[in-house]
């Protein structure tokens, strides 16, 4: 037969079918095709790129560009509504609403400062921005929470792949968008538009819930994962930097892109190589004793149903379940945890991602040129990655081998950004490199810590809504800070600098700030509000120090060999 033919090494035509689409339904290539979708999800991080020319073809003063930011953070981190349709819906619908919602709103963007459609006023453009990025939350839904419980007790790493693809997705864009429209920052908004969508489009089946299965080599092939990312990650970072020293003409824009998107395709051989493995296993006969453990797996199931069936959504919301086992969604919101990890998360992400939206700017009030503002934001969306692998790996090993909480992570995290806001603060030649490595890599480094977190102490039954509503507080404290205190000082101090030219607002078509400064004061009081941050989640390390103690993974440990054993 053909099956064995398979087993004895060779593989005919039919098994060649068979393992074709073994791969495409497994959880490997699932994983791979999550990589490659989270790849496409970070375009809120280029606004520092595209801004300027919504600014300049618009004439929108910095305060209108802040409040376009934070519509563009409200939406990126608004994602309570992807929460609860991921609840009930299935994936590929929540891929597919998410695909529609990229390309319509960043195509009307697009539109408008091409020239193509009326000027629309202010409030529209934050509508169109705000539907645009909210589609990331869609994304992750989908992908990210699908990944987080098919691999429950990788967690800590495979968020940290994950949200490390997203933070490389702006170098990645910008490669591709060099190569096919060169230097030309509104086609960015088009590319932005299409692909992310294009990508959800073509894997919205192959991501989709799994059965956990125990694999003994689990955490090495998510070695060889990071293995694969840091290569590119490394080769973007010398890519930017060879292209801030040296005028690349479109064929050298090519080749780069080109490399890069190589260089993104290699998970994909060790996903093929994984199933190829599960595959053999297949083959093997089965052995007998089978009764016994599938009664064991409906006793699981009938065990999760009773749970399920005293526990609804929101119910007991003052009868709180022990840290780690599944909260309701009230109960979650309204513990203590939930309200200090808000706090910490509202004054780190914060002040970020005020730093990032206004990085364009920043580079322009201190003389750089454009090309070098670029690179800027590419070093941001480079290191953004490395905060995020390195949290997620780095809080995972300290977590399984010396119980230290995650929270505390966090902390030093957080502590790290406060250097890189005040290196914007207090500048010096060159200080924004670093600036801009430093607070790339703290930023990317506190969003897998807070997944991952949320997911440890209230459980992965509401972890799609509970996550996406975690992280609201990421764009109020982009509002607060970014809107309310940087965008407006800086209007202050360019209003300032058209008296002294005897000039009004009027008679200007651009609110221009130059000079050390336009944002000294906003980024000394964004370096304070971090640091209370840092002392927040503090708070939560002596919290939960006794909980990150305990075997926090056993429950998933033992439901993974069960299931492992009955498909054994």
């Amino acid at each position: 037969m053909t099956s064995s033919k398979g087993g004895n090494g060779g593989m005919g035509g039919g098994d060649f079918l068979g393992f074709s689409v073994h791969v495409i339904t497994g959880r490997w290539f699932s994983v791979f095709a999550s990589f490659l979708i989270m790849a496409g999800a970070g375009a809120t991080y280029l606004y520092g790129t595209y801004s300027k020319e919504i600014k300049a073809t618009l004439g929108y003063d910095q305060e209108d560009i802040n409040l376009l930011g934070f519509s563009k953070d409200f939406g990126a981190n608004v994602g309570v509504l992807s929460g609860l349709i991921g609840e009930v819906a299935p994936v590929w619908f929540v891929l597919l609403i998410g695909a529609a919602m990229n390309f319509v709103g960043y195509f009307m963007i697009w539109l408008a400062v091409t020239g193509r459609i009326a000027k629309p006023k202010v409030w529209q453009m934050c509508l169109y921005i705000c539907l645009g990025a909210n589609s990331q939350n869609f994304a992750n839904t989908g992908a990210l929470v699908t990944c987080v419980k098919n691999f429950p007790e990788s967690r800590g790493v495979m968020l940290g792949l994950l949200k490390g693809f997203v933070g490389l997705s702006g170098a990645i864009l910008t490669q591709l968008y060099l190569a096919i429209y060169g230097n030309d920052a509104k086609s960015l908004i088009l590319l932005i538009a299409w692909l992310p969508a294009a990508i959800s489009v073509v894997f919205v089946y192959t991501i989709r819930p799994m059965k956990v299965i125990k694999q003994p080599n689990e955490l090495n092939v998510f070695y060889h994962f990071l293995y694969m990312s840091i290569l590119l990650a490394l080769f973007l970072m010398t890519i930017s930097l060879l292209q801030r020293w040296f005028n690349f003409s479109h064929a050298a824009y090519a080749g780069s892109a080109t490399v890069a998107v190589l260089l993104l395709f290699f998970p994909l051989g060790i996903a093929i190589r994984e199933e190829l493995v599960l595959w053999k296993q297949m083959k093997l006969p089965i052995d007998p004793p089978i009764e016994v453990r599938v009664e064991k797996t409906q006793e699981i199931k009938q065990e999760k149903k009773e749970e399920k069936e005293d526990t609804p959504c929101f119910a007991n919301i003052c009868n709180k379940p022990p840290r780690g086992e599944d909260y309701t969604i009230l109960q979650a919101l309204l513990s203590l945890d939930m309200i200090i990890l808000f706090v910490a998360t509202l004054c780190g992400l914060g002040s970020s991602l005020t730093a990032v939206d206004n990085l364009g700017q920043i580079g322009e009030s201190l003389g750089y040129p454009t090309k070098t503002v670029k690179t800027f934001v590419s070093l941001v969306s480079i290191w953004n990655y490395f905060g995020r692998v390195f949290s997620g790996f780095f809080s995972e090993s300290l977590l399984v081998r010396y119980k230290i909480p995650r929270p505390l992570v966090m902390t030093f995290s957080l502590l790290l950004s406060c250097v890189g806001l005040l290196l914007i603060a207090f500048p010096t030649p060159g200080s924004l490199y670093v600036a801009s490595i430093i607070i790339g890599f703290s930023f990317g480094a506190q969003l897998p810590l807070l997944f991952a977190i949320i997911s440890e102490l209230f459980g992965l039954k509401h972890f799609s809504t509970l996550f996406n509503c975690g992280q609201i507080a990421s764009p109020l404290g982009s509002y607060l800070l970014n809107v309310q205190l940087t965008g407006k000082l800086y209007d202050q101090e360019a209003k300032k600098e058209l008296a002294k030219r005897g000039l009004t607002r009027s008679q200007v078509k651009e609110l221009t700030c130059l000079g050390k400064h336009c944002y000294w004061l906003s980024f000394t009081i964004l370096a304070a509000v971090t640091f209370f941050g840092a002392l927040s989640s503090l708070v939560l390390v002596y919290r939960t120090r006794d909980f990150y103690k305990s075997d926090i993974y056993k429950k998933y440990r033992e439901e993974a060999e069960t299931i492992g054993e009955n498909k054994s």
